[in-house]
């Protein structure tokens, strides 16, 4: 299942698109439910996650950005 929005932390408003499932899995991330998350700010990849990391967290806020969704789809 897709989910797509968008998400304000500080002075930033990231757009997201988490691929999640029911079940966990090895290709979640740590091993959990989402398989796939994008974060965008601006136009630009902040973050971005295809069962595997392929883009790190860019700064303090993307990680708040990721904390939020990670509590909500993983």
């Amino acid at each position: 299942m897709w989910s797509e929005g968008s998400i304000k932390v500080g002075n930033s408003t990231f757009h997201y698109w988490v691929k999640h499932y029911d079940e966990p899995s090895e290709y979640g991330i740590d091993e959990g439910r989402i398989s796939k998350l994008m974060l965008k700010r601006n136009g630009e990849i902040a973050y971005n996650f295809d069962r595997g990391l392929d883009v790190e967290a860019a700064d303090e806020d993307t990680k708040y950005a990721l904390e939020i969704l990670l509590m909500e789809y993983n």
